[in-house]
């Protein structure tokens, strides 16, 4: 028998002939407006990224006791903890003619280093970058690789000036991968997965190392790649090169990862290996970690939508690749529920990623009094005009998500310190000790730095802060993945 059911509509006033001639989306709208308000989701947005000291301490804790169920086995936590079978990191000493390709995001950079040793250090560099066509990074292996091999083949015909090639050898490259790989040697490297958007087909199980001298072979390059290394491992040898107190090396770009210098006797006892004394370098790949990182709805959604749901947790909430794109949800949600942006909903604002994390730093930029540059730049992405008061909660959305990013990012850091503390025993927080920093988010975004800076402190205190130097290493990883070709050169060196 059919039941009779009533549906009952929240009150919005009296409803007048010329408001039900209105379109079912407006009126739709101007219920939405008063059941759910900006401020509310704000509210909600705010109490779900909160990142205070107990939510700090919990993550930096978490990635601590990660690392070492990754180190103790393969797969025994959400850290890869890759050993980079980098056992001699730069003296100073290094000379010679060497090249590097940095493949880290959308662009690839091709650079060449002369070394002239300690006297003259790095005597002259040249780099050259190169956008990667969107279809690239979901094409095959052989395309992609050709491709790079030919912006490294272009670019090495302009040898000349100040560099200099010895009759008779082979110009060899460091090569930045800064993809998860399965390091078996300093030259040799099985992919693990692509991440960072790229869906690169016919790589799996294979070694990269041989895709590009293959690649390289095909394009006529008489080159070849002594030394493969993940972007961080290549920061950290580069600024190693100038500063014996860089233990730590972070990537916040694109993507993001860290590394740091791990002692040869806590490996041994770890991984029951005979590997020899002294330090390597240990590439976490920490973008997997996701232990008690606070997730909004938006975050869930986004990740739900990527080409990885369910992996690569903190990277999708602390690098700049996604910062942009949780704001743009945000966002679209309150111009849905709210109305942010009057009774429009923003078509252009529902598009993927049409909001970039440089546009959230550029709308925190803005002092003018009336947020003109806010307003500019949600109209080039909506395509719509804001009132005042919406640009005001823009930039307060981007705040929240920012501040959150940041501060992860800084208990990260204190996780890592944390265990190089407990095995050296106090060696660390003892003294100085440096973090080198690059990519573009941490360069670029003063708010960022500034709340993960502030995290670090928060989570150590005034006084061990004091020795931890962040530091940034602009282009570090091109450096030192020459440095890195030249310490593994397939000819006699004295260094």
């Amino acid at each position: 028998m059919p039941v009779a059911t009533t549906t009952t509509i929240p009150a919005v006033g009296p409803i007048s002939l010329s408001r039900s001639r209105r379109s079912t989306r407006q009126v739709r709208m101007a219920v939405r407006s008063n059941v759910v308000s900006v401020g509310s989701i704000l509210t909600k947005l705010q109490a779900d990224c909160a990142t205070p000291f107990p939510v700090l301490r919990h993550v930096a804790d978490a990635m601590t006791a990660d690392m070492r169920s990754g180190l103790a086995a393969d797969g025994g936590g959400e850290l890869k903890m890759i050993l980079s079978y980098v056992d001699s990191l730069p003296t100073g000493n290094e000379k010679g003619l060497f090249y590097a390709l940095d493949l880290g995001g959308t662009n690839f950079r091709v650079l060449r280093v002369q070394l002239g040793g300690k006297e003259d250090r790095v005597v002259a560099t040249e780099f050259d970058q190169v956008s990667i066509p969107q279809e690239l990074m979901f094409g095959t292996s052989e395309e992609l690789f050709d491709f790079i091999a030919s912006g490294l083949a272009k670019f090495s015909q302009n040898e000349g000036g100040m560099f200099h090639l010895p009759h008779g050898r082979k110009r060899e490259t460091g090569f930045t991968f800064s993809f998860p790989v399965r390091q078996t040697s300093i030259d040799s490297g099985i992919l693990i997965k692509w991440t960072k958007g790229f869906a690169v087909s016919g790589t799996a199980g294979q070694d990269v190392v041989a895709c590009l001298n293959e690649a390289m072979e095909r394009q006529g390059l008489d080159m070849r790649v002594s030394a493969l290394v993940n972007d961080t491992v290549a920061t950290l040898a580069g600024a190693r090169y100038w500063d014996n107190d860089v233990m730590v090396a972070v990537i916040l770009g694109t993507g993001t990862n860290a590394c740091y210098v791990e002692r040869m006797d806590v490996i041994r006892k770890l991984m029951g290996s005979n590997l020899c004394s002294g330090n390597t370098i240990i590439n976490t790949e920490w973008g997997a970690f996701s232990q008690g990182i606070p997730l909004t709805l938006f975050d869930r959604d986004m990740d739900a939508a990527s080409i990885n749901p369910g992996e690569q947790i903190f990277e999708k909430t602390i690098s700049g690749m996604y910062l942009g794109e949780i704001a743009r949800r945000v966002l679209h949600n309150m111009a849905e529920e709210s109305a942010l942006f009057g009774e429009h909903i923003p078509e252009k604002l529902s598009t993927p990623f049409t909001l970039g994390t440089p546009d959230l730093c550029a709308m925190q930029q803005d002092c003018s009094y009336d947020l003109q540059a806010v307003g500019s730049i949600l109209f080039e992405v909506s395509g719509v005009e804001s009132s005042f008061s919406a640009r005001k909660t823009v930039v307060e959305v981007c705040d929240i998500i920012v501040k959150r990013g940041g501060r992860l990012a800084g208990a990260g850091i204190v996780g890592i310190l944390q265990k190089m503390e407990e095995d050296s025993k106090g060696l660390i927080f003892g003294k100085r000790t440096v973090v080198a920093m690059d990519g573009g988010l941490y360069e670029h975004y003063p708010q960022y730095r500034t709340y993960m800076q502030e995290a670090v402190k928060e989570l150590l205190g005034s006084e061990i802060s004091k020795n931890i130097v962040i530091e940034h290493t602009k282009d570090g990883s091109g450096i030192g993945a020459a440095l890195m070709a030249a310490r593994n050169s397939m000819y006699d060196h004295d260094y």
